[in-house]
């Protein structure tokens, strides 16, 4: 099970990495808090280079073999720093990827430690000697 939701995980990485080249890229934007980068150029930048480490992650998650408990614990990481963008939107009521009330919002707060658990779950991150190998 924990391969499965490895790779559905790993997929849905190379998606949103794709997305901040693509159809999402304005809303990825949307998303930089202005304490981060407040000129479009630094906030573009951002969002390309977040998108190429989700890409690369999720490539990773997928085809990582050895490396796979390693890439869930920078996964989680990498959660945790992009997580004060999650906090910006909600804070600022900003509308993005149909997140158009507070609630919803809120509710996403909450999802982002569920993700981290599940890129760690996933990949054998929450073994006990899964730090020491790291």
């Amino acid at each position: 099970m924990q391969n499965v939701f490895r790779v559905i995980l790993g997929i849905a990485m190379l998606y949103i990495g794709i997305g901040h080249f693509t159809f999402s890229r304005i809303e990825f934007q949307a998303q930089v808090p202005t304490w981060l980068a407040s000129e479009e150029n630094l906030i573009d930048f951002v969002i390309l280079a977040s998108g190429i480490i989700e890409i690369i992650l999720g490539a990773l998650m997928i085809w990582g073999g050895k490396l796979k408990v390693k890439t869930g614990i920078v996964l989680a990481i990498f959660y945790i720093l992009i997580f004060p963008g999650n906090i910006h939107q909600y804070v600022n009521g900003i509308d993005a990827f149909n997140l158009n009330t507070d609630t919803k919002r809120l509710v996403r707060l909450f999802f982002q430690p569920l993700l981290l658990l599940w890129a760690l779950w996933s990949t054998g991150g929450l073994r006990l000697n899964a730090m020491k190998r790291f």
